[in-house]
C-alpha cells in the first residue's frame, strides 16, 4: 500500500485544543484510521512543522480526502507527499535506462 509523509502545523486554535486536551492527538489518529489511512509513525517536532506522520493509504484520493477533512476544521495545515521506497525508486530508474537502450 502507498506510503505518504504528512507534515502538519497547528493553527492557533489547534494549539489551544492540544494544550487543553493533549489526548486529542490519539483521537485524531483514530479518526484518520476510520477514513482508511493507517498512521505508521508519528513524531512531534520542532521547527516549521509540529508533527511528522508516516501514513499508509490505499491511494492518492483517500489521502487527499483525509487532508481536506482535517484541514477543513481550521486547527491544522497539512503538507502531504507520496514516499517511494528507495529500492522501488532505483528499480524504476534502471527500467527507464534499459528501455532507452535500443
Amino acid at each position: 500500500m502507498p506510503i505518504y509523509v504528512m507534515l502538519s502545523s497547528l493553527t492557533d486554535d489547534g494549539m489551544e485544543t492540544l494544550h487543553e486536551h493533549p489526548e486529542r492527538i490519539k483521537e485524531v489518529n483514530a479518526e484518520i484510521e476510520r477514513l482508511g489511512v493507517k498512521v505508521l509513525h508519528q513524531w512531534a517536532v520542532l521547527g516549521p512543522y509540529d508533527f511528522v506522520n508516516i501514513v499508509e493509504a490505499p491511494d492518492n484520493e483517500t489521502i487527499a480526502r483525509v487532508s481536506v477533512e482535517l484541514g477543513a476544521r481550521g486547527t491544522v495545515k497539512l503538507m502531504t507527499m507520496p514516499a517511494i521506497p528507495i529500492d522501488d525508486f532505483i528499480a524504476r530508474l534502471k527500467e527507464g535506462r534499459e528501455e532507452g537502450e535500443d
